[in-house]
């Protein structure tokens, strides 16, 4: 079945880490529907880089979808600039009502093995950057009256997470922080919740850190498309969620997930199981 793309003619998305991967993904899905994006990053050249991908290609792309696009340099971890892009990206648009909290880093180590300087890097763009993001669109979002946060972060099910506790921990933040917001701002027609991946999506994370092979990835499309689904959903209802992209999917009448795989074959639910080991595919 081919999904419903909602019409965002008009509207505008903040979207944090979109230089490659899932955040590029998200951003084109959503030009092709019509959504202005402002497209941020800390990549601004990748001239001398084997890494291809910056804020201003992904604006590029979108343009080229027919929207507006703003790039904005961003460091997370810098609250001075997340504020000043938020007030940039409102000053350009009008109105901005879809916040997307993609950008995320990556450490998979024991507490033992993580240096105390990567712990402040993780949680500081993970969940910091997410408190802070979404933290100056509020009173924003709450003068248009209505809109959607939207995170990248998994459901909260465990208590500890041996072998990964910083990186959980800051993942789950950023879910604790998207529910909580749910309930702050219910009451103003704004909708908080978060998305996860049931299976490890193809990017420069899983392959630098060999988090599997072609074999049990998927494309970023999959979230992409899952973004789509709940931005179809009435903010003033569908709120304070945790969500898996195929639960999301099959809600919106998917059965064949093949599409998405990166090889043929059917890819375990590796991405699902990092944070909830007794996850299960439903019968």
């Amino acid at each position: 079945m081919t999904l419903e793309t909602p019409d965002l003619s008009g509207r505008t998305a903040f979207i944090t880490g979109t230089t490659r991967g899932i955040g590029k993904a998200i951003a084109l899905s959503l030009a092709d529907a019509g959504c202005n994006v402002v497209s941020t990053g800390k990549t601004v050249d990748d001239s001398d880089s084997d890494l291809d991908g910056t804020i201003y290609k992904t604006a590029d792309a979108c343009e080229e979808r027919g929207v507006e696009a703003l790039p904005i340099q961003l460091n997370l971890r810098d609250v001075d600039q997340v504020e000043a892009a938020v007030e940039e990206a409102i000053g350009e648009f009008g109105e901005v009502d879809i916040v997307i909290n993609n950008a995320s880093a990556i450490q998979i180590a024991s507490v033992e093995e993580m240096p105390a300087n990567r712990f402040d890097l993780v949680t500081d763009v993970n969940v910091r950057g997410t408190y802070a993001t979404s933290r100056a669109f509020v009173p924003h979002l709450k003068e248009i009256g209505g809109g959607h946060i939207l995170t990248n972060a998994p459901p909260i099910t465990v208590t500890s997470a041996p072998g990964q506790a910083v990186y959980a921990w800051s993942k789950m933040g950023m879910t604790f922080v998207t529910l909580s917001l749910a309930g702050e701002l219910r009451d103003h027609g704004v909708a908080a919740n978060t998305f996860w991946p049931v299976t490890t999506i193809e990017t420069r994370a899983t392959r630098y850190f060999g988090l599997g092979s072609k074999e049990d990835w998927r494309t970023p499309d999959i979230l992409a498309d899952t973004v789509l689904e709940l931005l179809r959903r009435d903010p003033s209802e569908y709120t304070g969620h945790s969500v898996y992209d195929e639960q999301i999917l099959r809600e919106a009448d998917v059965e064949n997930f093949s599409r998405y795989n990166c090889t043929p074959g059917d890819p375990g639910p590796d991405s699902a199981k990092l944070f909830d080991p007794e996850f299960e595919r439903p019968a």
